[in-house]
């Protein structure tokens, strides 16, 4: 690393700097000139005699030599002078010289290069509190409303649920609610504490296991649409075994972490009637897979890749798990 600039290229030439420069200077002319003096004075004590009295060795007042060591002796303020120090931290050489302005015009915002040099050393460490703020992030949309479960029953605490996730819901024998581009909705369903809610429409929501709480008390749900949910995975399935009796419509598709043994825990929706498992990347044969869950459930349509296709297609070219799910 290259060593760093002289104290004196790193100052702006202010006023202020300027002038003490310039007494700098000038104090270093007088030393000199009054040593020349004392040597002169050795060499010829007559000369020294009848020498200046009055004025300066540089022909200057001793009014104006009073001034400039009054100045030495109160510097301005705002300027600070120091040596530059590496604090063998992040933030590289500090402490140098620099005009600083008095504490309350100094800026309270930090760029976003400096937070970033302050708190993480690595990428790796970046990394990783991102990760972390991610994971709370969905933690924090997935808690459960229990004092709306409290006053409106489960049906609205999981309409509510739904729609600050952005899904849909439908009352049983109503329109569908939804929230507009805002994430605004309406909060007229809140007088439907009777009313069962039949059909919900996650897609793309942030639903994870926690989140599965809010939709299991309804007992009265016959449609769930789970399509290109991120966090909707195996273990998520294994929970559904609540809905047995009223579930018959499910939509799978586009779920990147559903695969086969997901899919072989929904043997317990027997009155399942239509099933969309489409789309699936962590499924490695889509069409073989297909006809085991329609031997699973024989009374459900199955919808998803054909069986025929897994077939015609050979080792090399069989799908690989690392497709992505379909685009929200």
């Amino acid at each position: 690393m290259a060593a760093p600039k002289a104290v004196s290229d790193r100052i702006s030439m202010s006023p202020q700097i300027e002038a003490c420069s310039a007494v700098s200077a000038f104090r270093v002319s007088v030393n000199t000139q009054e040593a020349r003096s004392k040597r002169q004075q050795k060499a010829s004590p007559t000369k020294a005699r009848d020498g200046i009295a009055d004025t300066h060795p540089l022909g200057v007042g001793k009014d104006r030599t009073l001034q400039a060591q009054r100045l030495l002796s109160h510097p301005p303020q705002s300027l600070h002078l120091v040596a530059p120090v590496w604090n063998g931290g992040t933030r590289g050489i500090s402490g140098l010289s620099r005009v600083v302005a008095p504490k309350g015009n100094q800026k309270k915002g930090r760029s976003l290069l400096q937070f970033l040099a302050d708190r993480f050393y690595d990428v790796e460490a970046l990394r990783d509190h991102l990760l972390r703020k991610r994971v709370s992030k969905v933690h924090q949309k997935n808690r459960p409303f229990n004092h709306i479960n409290q006053r409106y029953g489960p049906y609205v605490a999981g309409a509510y649920f739904i729609l600050k996730q952005g899904g849909a819901v439908r009352f049983q024998g109503r329109e569908w609610s939804r929230p507009n581009q805002r994430g605004h909705f309406s909060l007229d369903f809140l007088k439907l504490q009777a009313v069962p809610v039949e059909a919900v429409d996650a897609s793309g929501c942030a639903i994870n296991y926690q989140g599965l709480d809010s939709l299991l008390a309804l007992k009265e749900l016959q449609s769930l649409w789970l399509q290109r949910c991120p966090h909707v995975d195996d273990w998520c399935l294994s929970r559904l075994h609540p809905l047995a009796s009223s579930l018959q419509e499910l939509s799978l598709a586009g779920c990147p972490r559903v695969s086969e043994r997901g899919l072989a825990c929904l043997h317990h929706l027997w009155n399942l009637r239509r099933l969309d498992i489409s789309d699936l990347p962590a499924v490695s044969s889509p069409g073989l897979t297909r006809i085991l869950v329609e031997e699973m459930l024989p009374s459900c349509e199955v919808l998803g890749a054909d069986w025929a296709q897994d077939l015609k297609l050979g080792p090399e070219e069989q799908p690989r798990d690392t497709a992505g799910p379909t685009p929200a």
